[in-house]
């Protein structure tokens, strides 16, 4: 089920319709994985996220559209979290990305970037952190369009927030809605009801739902 909530922003440090400055570096990106946790992908155009624009995950799987001077752009889903020094505005690019910038023999690279809103990916799903169980759980969305503000499971008392931690899991710890229906909201003020996603730890569940595109 799409609806929409009150119109208050809900971006944290990183906003819609904002061109942000700042410069590109590189790192060998393996399998894909990072400190977002969505695990290894076949997609390396990813980028880690400077420490303080990742706020504390907030930044997890933004689509940001990057440009060089040079005219040369390209899109990376941000997977990962650059720590200290990077600087705000400061984007780690996968080897693979960068090259498709500039020859990644430069090293650092100005540009400027912004979030983008893509046709892909056609759905989201959701998934159980590795020990969830009706008593204590973490939930984690994969394959959002939009950056995601905000996760609610459905209580006996109504809906409830949960905290999202560092590594992109929102956590109930007292078990509180746990395989029960999620609400996620992104930072438009869109929200997803997701019903129907059992209760099983490490498993990708498709949701069969997206946010719109911006």
């Amino acid at each position: 089920m799409r609806t929409t909530s009150a119109p208050a922003s809900r971006a944290g440090r990183i906003k819609p319709s904002v061109t942000y400055q700042g410069v590109a570096t590189s790192y060998a990106a393996g399998d894909g994985g990072g400190a977002c946790l969505y695990g290894p992908s076949g997609d390396l155009m990813i980028a880690a996220m400077n420490h303080t624009d990742y706020e504390s995950a907030r930044a997890c799987g933004a689509y940001v559209l990057v440009r060089a001077a040079n005219g040369a752009s390209i899109t990376v889903r941000i997977v990962n979290e650059c720590p200290l020094p990077c600087a705000p505005g400061q984007l780690d690019l996968s080897h693979e990305a960068f090259a498709k910038l500039a020859d990644p023999s430069l090293g650092r690279l100005p540009i400027t970037w912004k979030l983008v809103s893509p046709d892909a990916p056609d759905a989201i799903s959701v998934r159980y952190k590795t020990g969830s169980s009706r008593s204590w759980c973490g939930i984690q969305v994969i394959g959002h369009r939009n950056p995601v503000a905000a996760l609610e499971v459905r209580t006996a008392n109504g809906w409830r927030q949960l905290s999202r931690t560092e590594y992109n899991y929102f956590l109930s710890p007292d078990g509180s809605g746990c395989g029960g229906a999620i609400r996620v909201t992104d930072i438009y003020g869109e929200q997803l009801t997701v019903d129907g996603v059992a209760l099983r730890p490490d498993v990708v569940q498709p949701a069969r739902v997206q946010f719109a595109r911006h």
